[in-house]
């Protein structure tokens, strides 16, 4: 469910955050198994499972969108679009997540690189894996926080019945 109110959605954002180190702690921690592939598969896991959590925490996973009356999701709709998210409101599959890793794929390079000078290669494949994570991680909540602000500020999220928009009603 959308976040009603601001102090909803502050403390939504600080659990993602809590959360996103969690994971940027587990992506470093995986980087440093010494076993081929091994990164790059837990990484997509670790980030399918938390796109899919955010969205939820958020109010919106698809299946949570789904169930909005179809003006409410049409204005929702609209902002995930301007956002220029591809995984709000979507079903995040590991194919998805593969794709993005690949637009990335200079972390991949870095970390193979980096695992011929075993102690120094180790920290430095560690410190790029966290980094990553964390850095698209903390992207997608801040537009996650973005696109449900902007929903709060568009439609009047008291309101069960019609849509209204705010921003027509205070023309009136």
């Amino acid at each position: 469910m959308l976040p009603q109110t601001m102090a909803q959605l502050e403390e939504i954002r600080s659990d993602c955050l809590k959360l996103l180190h969690k994971r940027a702690a587990l992506s470093a921690f995986c980087a440093v198994i010494p076993l081929p592939g091994c990164d790059l598969a837990s990484d997509v896991a670790i980030m399918c499972e938390l796109l899919t959590t955010i969205n939820r925490k958020f109010g919106l996973d698809a299946m949570q969108i789904a169930q909005l009356d179809r003006e409410r999701r049409k204005i929702l709709l609209v902002l995930i679009t301007s956002a220029g998210n591809e995984f709000i409101g979507k079903v995040v599959t590991t194919r998805l997540i593969r794709g993005v890793l690949k637009q990335s794929g200079k972390k991949l390079a870095v970390n193979q690189a980096g695992r011929w000078l075993p102690a120094v290669g180790l920290a430095f494949s560690a410190s790029v894996s966290f980094g990553a994570m964390y850095y698209l991680g903390l992207s997608h909540v801040e537009q996650c926080y973005q696109v449900a602000k902007d929903y709060m500020h568009h439609v009047d999220t008291r309101w069960l019945g019609d849509v209204i928009e705010l921003s027509s009603a205070q023309q009136n």
